[in-house]
C-alpha cells in the first residue's frame, strides 16, 4: 500500500445521526475563518465529504464533522459540517456530536458537573453547556441559529399527491413544515420509506417554484430539508412534545429529529402564538429518540420575529478509528482529496 494515508475518526451519534468527526489526518486548510476553509473544502476539496459518506466508507445517512482551528479566540475549536446535500452552516445533532468528541479526545477538558466552552460553526460561534457525571457526558446544550418563519402555509400542487400545504422556516437551513396527519402519516419507523418518497416529491415541487434567500446571508441554496410534524401534545404548562421526523434531499431520512428542525418548529410555534420564551419542545423521531428545544427569547431581524432558541441532547461515543485511504484501491476516489492529506499519516 505505497500509496496510502490514514485518517484519525471519533464516531459518535445524538438521537440516531451517527456523525464521524475527523480529529487528524488533514492538512490546514486555507482560509481565516471556519466559513472560509468550508468554501474551500466545498470548492476545492469535496473529495473528503464523498469520502466518507459513500461506499467503502461510508453511507449517505451519515454526516462528517472536520475539526478545524478556530478563527475567534473565545472558540476552543472549529468544525465543518458535511452531509449528503452538501455543506450546512449548521447542525444541532453535528454540533451536540462534535461537542461529545472535543471532550473525549481532550481537546477540551473535561470537568465533573456542568461546564461551558465555544465552538467556532461556518456560521459562527456557538455556545456550549455539557453536563459530566463521573466522567460521562450525559447532556449536551447547544444554541440553536436564530430562526424565523420565511412563508407560512402556502399550498403548492405535487402531481404524485395532490395540494400540500407547507410552511417555509429557517433554522440554520431552509425547511418545508409539513403536517404529517394531513398526508395519512403516524410518524412511525414502519412508514420511513413512503415518508422519503413523498418528501423527495414535495422538496422537488417546491425546488421547481421557489428560491428562497436569508435576510443577511442571501441565496443559500436550494431548499434542502422538509420536516414532517405530528400533533403537539401539552406534557406541562411550559413544556410540548410532538412526533416529527427530518427530511435531507436527495432521499435520507434522519435518524434523530434533528436540532435545526427542532429549532424549526419552535420558530413555528411562536409564529402561531402557541409557545413564548421559557417554553420547550420536546421533538420524537421515528426511532423515539428525542430533542428539546427551548425558546429562550424574542428578537428583530431583516423584518422577521427571530426566535432565539437551544437544543439539548446526548451524544454516545461510537468508536475511535483509525482509517486508511489507499488511493491506489479501484473502489477509493481520491479525486478532490489527495491534496488536503498529511504526508505524515504514512
Amino acid at each position: 500500500m505505497s500509496d496510502a494515508l490514514t485518517l484519525q475518526l471519533i464516531d459518535t451519534h445524538a438521537g440516531g445521526d451517527v456523525s464521524r468527526i475527523v480529529v487528524g489526518g488533514i492538512k490546514d486548510l486555507p482560509g481565516n475563518t471556519v466559513r472560509e476553509r468550508m468554501e474551500y473544502l466545498q470548492a476545492d476539496a469535496d473529495g473528503l465529504r464523498r469520502l466518507l459518506l459513500f461506499e467503502p466508507y461510508g453511507i449517505p445517512e451519515m454526516s462528517v464533522d472536520l475539526i478545524v482551528p478556530a478563527s475567534d479566540p473565545a472558540a476552543a475549536a472549529g468544525y465543518i459540517i458535511m452531509e449528503v446535500m452538501g455543506y450546512p452552516v449548521y447542525s444541532g445533532s453535528n454540533t451536540l456530536c462534535t461537542a461529545m468528541a472535543v471532550l473525549e479526545s481532550g481537546i477540551v477538558g473535561k470537568r465533573e458537573g456542568l461546564q461551558r466552552f465555544m465552538l467556532e460553526a461556518p456560521a459562527g460561534l456557538v455556545q456550549i453547556e455539557a453536563r459530566v457525571t463521573n466522567g460521562v457526558v450525559e447532556a449536551v446544550t447547544a444554541e440553536g441559529l436564530p430562526s424565523y418563519i420565511d412563508t407560512y402555509r402556502a399550498v403548492i400542487d405535487v402531481p404524485s399527491i395532490g395540494e400540500v400545504t407547507y410552511s417555509i422556516a429557517y433554522s440554520g437551513g431552509f425547511y418545508a413544515l409539513v403536517d404529517a396527519t394531513e398526508l395519512g402519516f403516524s410518524l412511525t419507523r414502519d412508514e420511513e420509506s413512503r415518508i422519503a418518497a413523498c418528501a423527495y416529491d414535495i422538496v422537488e415541487a417546491i425546488r421547481a417554484k421557489s428560491v428562497f434567500s436569508h435576510y443577511s446571508l442571501g441565496n443559500v441554496g436550494p431548499l434542502p430539508f422538509l420536516h414532517f410534524m405530528g400533533p403537539v401534545e401539552k406534557v406541562a404548562d411550559d413544556f410540548y412534545r410532538s412526533r416529527s421526523t427530518t427530511y435531507v434531499h436527495p432521499g435520507v431520512i434522519c435518524r434523530s429529529t434533528t436540532g435545526t428542525g427542532t429549532s424549526a418548529r419552535l420558530a413555528l410555534m411562536h409564529y402561531e402564538n402557541r409557545i413564548v420564551p421559557g417554553d420547550r419542545l420536546e421533538t420524537v423521531s421515528l426511532r423515539d429518540t428525542t430533542f428539546i428545544g427551548e425558546l429562550t427569547c424574542i428578537s428583530e431581524a431583516g423584518g422577521h420575529d427571530v426566535v432565539e432558541n437551544t437544543i439539548t441532547g446526548r451524544s454516545y461515543l461510537l468508536a475511535r478509528s483509525e482509517i486508511v485511504v489507499n488511493c491506489d484501491d479501484p473502489m477509493v476516489d481520491c479525486t478532490g482529496l489527495r491534496h488536503i492529506l498529511r504526508d505524515d499519516s504514512l
